[in-house]
């Protein structure tokens, strides 16, 4: 099945990544990671975009750091993995660290990349070199009382990340290896075993962000290759979505119906030879791929996680 993908009003950014569709206040978040910006926008209807709505004004708060990616949490703020550690962002735009992982102290500089939360209400989220350094990258798992478990070490680019539709299989990308993975799930703890190979990308393009829709198909988002590549359960090859740009970085159900595909792409790096090839680089993109999506998960943190503790205010901007 051959689908293409309309942009969206919003302005390009830099490193656009990590949708997810938060339901109660039907909006769609997302970030930009090397500006360390956190998007939210509501679905518009538009008239001339064939039955595709749009991402209306969207609202910003900027933290102090790259963020690679936030989840919803049940007390109402939002988890963002930033920097190396874990930030909770109040409603209100503040933020204070939440928990950080013990990061190796041998003077590789690193980021927080993807990260999702599980059924179990656990947040997963992966680090990697700035300079892409393998195997310097880990993964980790934050539990809603603050502990935090190296999960995966030896990991060059952690990306990806998706649950089966009853929770017992996660999916994973290490990127550079060019597949993505699959392991046994336990979502009560959280525990990770039995890793495997599920789909190999080959010469398709580099494994990036990915989503999971109520049939258990798992829509990846293939850097380099201007595609979306959905697979079914057993690893074939389901449908491609064409999108108009080379680097696209994840995606995410979306809409009151989890019947949309919203897609984020990236311009970072590109020279002005490429941006001018891809004048569209860095904007999110939609379209309707003729199936649904799973609810996101939230963060099952405590009604108000450590407000206690003193907190920074971030600039929020309309």
């Amino acid at each position: 099945m051959q689908l293409s993908a309309l942009p969206c009003s919003p302005p390009p950014g830099r490193l656009t990544e990590g949708p997810l569709w938060h339901a109660k206040s039907q909006n769609l978040l997302w970030v930009d990671i090397t500006a360390g910006l956190v998007h939210r926008a509501p679905l518009v209807a538009r008239e001339d975009r064939g039955g595709l709505p749009d991402l209306g004004a969207r609202s910003t708060v900027s933290l102090d750091r790259p963020v690679g990616a936030v989840a919803v949490c049940t007390s109402g703020g939002l988890m963002a993995a930033a920097g190396t550690a874990f930030h909770y962002i109040h409603e209100t735009g503040w933020d204070t660290e939440f928990a950080a992982p013990d990061i190796p102290d041998d003077g590789q500089p690193r980021r927080m990349n993807d990260a999702k939360c599980g059924p179990g209400g656990q947040l997963f989220a992966g680090t990697m070199a700035y300079d892409t350094t393998p195997g310097a990258g880990a993964l980790y798992r934050l539990d809603p009382d603050g502990t935090v478990t190296t999960v995966l070490d030896s990991v060059t680019i952690s990306n990806g990340l998706g649950w089966s539709p009853d929770g017992r299989l996660l999916y994973y990308a290490d990127s550079p290896t060019r597949r993505i993975d699959v392991f046994d799930h336990e979502p009560a703890t959280g525990t990770l075993w039995g890793r495997r190979p599920f789909t190999d990308t080959g010469d398709t393009g580099v494994p990036d962000g990915l989503a999971v829709d109520t049939e258990g198909r798992v829509w990846v988002a293939m850097w380099g290759a201007g595609q979306v590549r959905a697979y079914t359960p057993d690893g074939a090859l389901h449908a491609v979505i064409t999108v108009p740009v080379s680097q696209v970085t994840s995606c995410a159900f979306a809409g009151p119906a989890l019947d949309l595909l919203v897609i984020t792409t990236a311009a970072d790096g590109l020279t002005s030879r490429q941006l001018s090839a891809e004048p569209l680089a860095g904007r999110l993109f939609i379209c309707r791929p003729g199936a649904e999506g799973l609810p996101i998960s939230p963060f099952a943190d405590a009604p108000t996680p450590f407000l206690s503790r003193s907190t920074t205010p971030r600039g929020t901007t309309p």
